[in-house]
């Protein structure tokens, strides 16, 4: 998606000077300039490619003492800009969105979570050990992605299929976080073939809108 967004920059002149951020979250305990810090990955694949400007650019703190206190200045920083007009979300294997592991309180706004081991170790591959995967972030909660008025869900590969159909297809449940998308006015789900494997057969004909 960013490679596009920045071709299509590049070559039409798509303009992102007026356009605000939000970043869904970040590590806790890792500095931004860090190779694998999501501060690190938005500039080198996004930010520096585009003409947005610096200070229309918000990541979560994950260096901040108070984590608590840094969650609510980022809630009320979003709400402060006009709140979030499209959230564009990816999906964990185990159906989480943004780092809200199973079982997260769909109430929470941004917070500290603790990674799960799956996702631990699906993130691993991004590190030269598992051990060096950080095992909490501070994230957006689910009451703050549900707030934004448009989602899109993205999703590829066959390992996502089964948190696909958990999203789409599956009962709303803390379990699944993503099922909470089902109850969104807005949503458009963007997968490939294999990541709609799980998914009736109606749905892998055409577009798949669950708006």
């Amino acid at each position: 998606m960013y490679e596009n967004l920045v071709a299509i920059h590049k070559t039409v002149g798509l303009d992102f000077s007026q356009a605000t951020s939000f970043n869904l979250d970040e590590y806790i305990g890792m500095p931004p300039e860090n190779t694998q810090s999501y501060h690190y990955f938005m500039h080198k694949n996004f930010f520096d490619l585009v003409n947005m400007k610096p200070e229309n650019i918000f990541i979560p703190d994950g260096m901040a003492k108070d984590v608590i206190g840094a969650g609510k200045a980022y809630d009320a920083l979003i709400r402060q800009k006009g709140g979030i007009d499209l959230q564009v979300l990816g999906i964990g294997q185990n159906a989480h969105i943004g780092f809200n592991e199973p079982d997260v309180k769909f109430e929470a706004t941004t917070h500290k979570v603790k990674l799960d081991d799956e996702t631990i170790q699906a993130n691993s591959r991004f590190f030269e050990d598992e051990k060096d995967v950080p095992r909490y972030a501070i994230s957006m909660g689910i009451k703050t992605i549900m707030l934004a008025r448009k989602v899109i869900l993205l999703a590829s590969g066959g390992n996502k299929a089964e948190a696909v159909y958990k999203a789409v297809c599956g009962s709303v449940s803390p379990a699944a976080p993503a099922s909470i998308l089902q109850l969104h006015q807005d949503v458009t789900v963007i997968v490939d073939r294999e990541a709609a494997s799980r998914l009736p057969k109606e749905y892998q004909a055409g577009n798949l809108d669950i708006g």
